[in-house]
């Protein structure tokens, strides 16, 4: 039974550097790992491919051949693996007892409309694989209202797409502060709380908001009736962040329900210890998030929780990551606010 994870995400998102860091992640902590490439476009793969689909069509030979566009021949190659299906299960069957991460394109029409993605999935999962979606989304977009709406409705209409287990991860996390200020504490936009706050600065902060005003409330209730959407957390430098995400994956995939393996010695402790909101917190303290307008409340909810420090028992990924020693990648770019010992290559 093969757990693994599929990651898809719009173009710049990190994709293809978080299946690296990830891969290299698993592999400290023990865990037999495969990085699948389902992209034909990713000319700078950081990671060693086990499988690509390269091998079975490439993305210059559907253009040349049909007189495609980019975009046109990204379909193309898509819809040609999903009808070769059998190629890819052999080269996935040749790696037994391995954690698969597949890394996908990042043509959103890949997930919002077209088939071909979903119907893959399907056949992995009736080939016995266990997987979830992991769907990242640069942080930047929640500088501005707008941005961030247009986010919200992405991931909905992902999630409702592929029909399978789904974690929405907001990327980059740690450069943030480079991109602009918040207008709320970074939990607000992780829980997707009440959107009659963000419909404030989505009317007002924009010169067409107001004639637009009875669409963008439209727009906010039918996130809200959906109640779907919420974000996780990522800086893929820190192995605390990546630790809290893997943790989630592992819930949503079922892998922390299957042998029990170092580092998933206690299947109750592992599926209860992450708390997301916590984790927000923690992330706008560690690397120092700052908001426009902070208001008492906020600030003492700051107060009130020990920033960093997971309440309870720590599990066992927490025990193993504590010990991790994992030496710094030559072209990873790190925050001076940050040991080289909370950061993975």
């Amino acid at each position: 039974m093969p757990f693994g994870h599929i990651v898809i995400g719009p173009p710049g998102s990190g994709k293809t550097t978080y299946c690296n860091g990830m891969h290299q992640f698993l592999s400290a902590l023990g865990r037999k790992t495969v990085v699948v490439n389902l992209d034909p476009a990713n000319e700078s793969m950081q990671y060693e491919c086990a499988v690509n689909i390269e091998d079975l069509i490439t993305l210059d030979d559907a253009m040349d051949a049909y007189q495609l566009g980019p975009n046109g021949g990204m379909v193309y190659c898509i819809e040609y693996l999903e009808k070769n299906m059998q190629w890819l299960l052999d080269r996935l069957a040749e790696h037994e007892d391995c954690y698969f991460i597949f890394d996908c394109p990042g043509q959103v029409e890949l997930y919002t409309h077209n088939q071909a993605i979903k119907n893959i999935v399907r056949r992995l999962e009736k080939s016995d694989f266990r997987l979830a979606c992991v769907h990242l989304v640069d942080a930047s977009y929640c500088t501005e209202a707008s941005r961030f709406i247009s986010v919200l409705l992405l991931s909905l209409t992902t999630m409702t797409m592929l029909e399978m287990p789904h974690i929405n991860a907001l990327s980059k996390i740690d450069l943030l502060n480079q991109m602009g200020q918040l207008d709320f504490n970074l939990e607000y936009y992780t829980t997707v709380m009440d959107l009659d706050y963000l419909l404030h600065h989505l009317n007002n902060g924009h010169e067409t908001g107001e004639k637009f005003a009875s669409l963008n409330r439209a727009i906010c209730e039918l996130i809200e009736d959906f109640s779907m959407v919420g974000f996780s957390t990522l800086c893929i430098t820190d192995k605390h962040s990546v630790a809290a995400l893997l943790k989630e994956i592992d819930k949503a995939n079922g892998y922390i329900f299957g042998a029990l393996t170092e580092g998933n010695e206690s299947i109750l402790l592992a599926a209860n210890a992450t708390d997301m909101l916590t984790e927000a917190r923690n992330a706008q303290a560690r690397y120092g998030l700052l908001t426009k307008a902070p208001t008492d409340a906020d600030a003492d909810a700051s107060e009130s929780d020990d920033v960093g420090v997971l309440r309870g028992k720590k599990s066992g990924i927490d025990n193993l990551v504590e010990r991790l020693t994992i030496k710094e990648h030559a072209q990873t770019t790190t925050s001076p606010s940050r040991s080289k010992a909370d950061e993975i290559p």
